[in-house]
């Protein structure tokens, strides 16, 4: 077992394994995250994709196996912990504040205000006014800060969240099916956001639509039954005749086409 960070990845994820009722969703699965990298992960449904992300940012407990985030062995830390490190996740369903408005989902999610006494020294200054607008502007919600978020499209809620994330400025990033639901135009933004924001970090992506995998994977793993089936840059998965037969050319078709 490994007890040292095994390399100079920012990610550095060996031998992770988790079981539930004696089923291994996730089986001795091994791989490499560096710094300014986005990694696609994909594969059929129950593949356990959704449960390396969980395992990573320590929502789920690892049955074996390390994580390491810079210096950090993960699976030793809680779930609080890991985000104060710098990794943050989003989830598939957006998970905002739907009663406040833009500016101040963007301001509660300032990392000064979490502790106790960051929350009473808490006040709106020049400089959080300044992130605030950099992040909306990244996003592409400048001009909806002081829109009430519940009234936002559901592809602008996907871009808060993200803003959200970002304002806590998480050297690696982590979403769950962020295109999911949005339009084209708000695909390829999204893309275009996802390329901007590396800039420092790493980002973990799962997906299903190919053609938005195509558009920002610099290198996609495919998962299969808890395992890594092959790994590599879209052209090589596309060719790969095993991720052909298990997932691009049977019941996924209509996930690959969405």
């Amino acid at each position: 077992m490994i007890h040292e960070r095994p390399s100079d990845y920012l990610l550095n994820v060996e031998g992770l394994t988790v079981s539930f009722d004696g089923f291994r969703a996730v089986d001795d699965l091994s791989f490499y995250v560096d710094t300014e990298e986005i990694r696609v992960i994909i594969g059929p449904n129950g593949a356990g994709k959704t449960t390396v992300l969980d395992l990573i940012c320590g929502r789920t407990r690892a049955s074996g196996g390390q994580v390491w985030f810079k210096n950090h062995e993960l699976t030793r830390l809680n779930e609080y912990e890991i985000v104060r490190v710098g990794v943050g996740r989003k989830f598939q369903n957006p998970t905002i504040y739907e009663d406040l408005t833009v500016f101040e989902n963007l301001e509660i999610s300032y990392p000064q205000g979490r502790s106790v006494f960051g929350a009473l020294a808490f006040r709106r200054t020049p400089a959080l006014r300044e992130r605030i607008e950099e992040i909306s502007e990244t996003v592409f919600l400048s001009d909806l800060l002081g829109q009430r978020s519940g009234l936002l499209s559901h592809g602008q809620k996907q871009w808060l969240e993200i803003g959200m994330l970002l304002i806590q400025d998480p050297e690696l990033l982590m979403l769950d099916e962020p295109v999911a639901g949005m339009s084209v135009s708000e695909r390829r933004k999204t893309a275009d956001l996802l390329h901007t924001i590396t800039k420092g970090r790493a980002v973990i992506v799962i997906e299903h639509d190919m053609g938005f995998v195509a558009d920002i994977a610099h290198r996609v793993t495919v998962l299969h039954q808890g395992k890594i089936l092959a790994e590599g840059s879209m052209a090589e998965i596309q060719a790969d005749p095993r991720v052909v037969e298990v997932y691009l050319g049977h019941s996924n078709r209509e996930d690959v086409a969405c």
